[in-house]
């Protein structure tokens, strides 16, 4: 995250934190593939169809084989899931890419995190249309989303956020720079499909875009929304749960069908908007106990120890991505991000 970071890009805490919330980790992996088990066997023997409720592919039973893997969400609308991490590791979470097939071309939202699996992407592409890919938009600037951009054909048009567009600029790389930016909304007409690029206010990255299509009702959420991964902040720490949990609730009320997220796995619409929620809820809790630590004067070298997550602390990578997290609550409360 992005999640990039997420995962293999995110630094390491300083010893202790880091030995203590691996070791948790591991411990609530066990606990919810266990939990997972026993609620897959009652539901067999109810006869009902039960959705795994989480982030890692393990507990959901899949394999490293099983991706990438392609979701159709309407007609001429796809989202792509692919693999970001060892899924042995406890690191493995999808990271996901929005297709948009229009009678004027396609439009992707967000890559994927190198060249190889962006390759993959395209290959992908070339098996749904004959239409000629026009347009990337940069929902988030971290490497698991643009690492692998130039794999996309020469012709493409790359739309950013001006804060990501400089944030690409200043890694003076292969990653090809955004032509265009949006810093509010911008409709495209691509045959007759409406796409709406939107940015509704920071969030993970700092320039977080969202693509909307309003006859579908369908938002790509960008790096907005992860369905039961824990909130990261980013390597770079470029989150800011404050202003992200705000920007969720923007996003709620559009109403939309159906809320796609970047990282987490594609359900149906009725359960991934329920999950919105339930990231939502998740980053109230973060933001009400870092505030509730700050002011209670709790130094942030222990405040990790003593949050109370309640329910979230059984979500995919809590143990890992919460310190940073909390380390970015008391940084906004103070006023000391940039």
């Amino acid at each position: 995250m992005g999640v990039g970071d997420v995962g293999a890009d995110e630094p390491e805490h300083p010893a202790s934190p880091t030995q203590t919330t691996s070791r948790y980790s591991l411990r609530m992996r066990a606990l919810l593939v266990m939990a997972t088990a026993v609620s897959l066997v009652i539901g067999a023997a109810r006869g009902q169809a039960q959705i795994v409720r989480t982030a890692d592919a393990t507990v959901r039973g899949f394999s490293e084989s099983d991706f990438p893997r392609l979701k159709k969400l309407a007609e001429n609308v796809y989202a792509y899931e692919d693999l970001n991490g060892s899924i042995d590791g406890n690191l493995a979470f999808t990271t996901n890419s929005l297709i948009v097939v229009t009678t004027d071309g396609v439009l992707v939202a967000d890559g994927q995190g190198s060249v190889a699996k962006t390759k993959r992407l395209v290959d992908a592409i070339g098996r749904l249309t004959t239409q000629p890919i026009r347009y990337v938009v940069v929902c988030a600037d971290h490497g698991d989303h643009i690492a692998g951009n130039s794999a996309f054909p020469p012709s493409v048009t790359f739309i950013a956020h001006p804060t990501s567009k400089a944030a690409i600029e200043r890694q003076k790389g292969t990653i090809p720079v955004p032509q265009e930016t949006v810093s509010g909304r911008r409709t495209l007409r691509m045959g007759d499909t409406e796409i709406q690029i939107l940015f509704l206010g920071r969030a993970h990255t700092g320039g977080d875009l969202q693509v909307y299509l309003p006859r579908e009702g369908i938002l790509f959420m960008g790096e907005v929304f992860f369905n039961r991964l824990y909130p990261s902040v980013g390597g770079n720490r470029s989150g800011r749960p404050i202003e992200w949990l705000e920007t969720v609730k923007k996003a709620e009320a559009m109403k939309a069908k159906m809320y796609v997220p970047d990282h987490g796995f594609v359900d149906s619409a009725e359960v991934l908007n329920e999950e919105l929620v339930n990231f939502r809820r998740a980053l109230e809790n973060l933001v009400s106990e870092g505030r509730r630590l700050h002011a209670a004067k709790t130094p942030l070298e222990t405040a990790y120890r003593n949050i109370n997550l309640g329910e979230f602390q059984y979500w995919y990578r809590a143990a890992n991505n919460m310190p940073d997290a909390l380390r970015q609550v008391y940084l906004e409360i103070e006023g000391k991000l940039p």
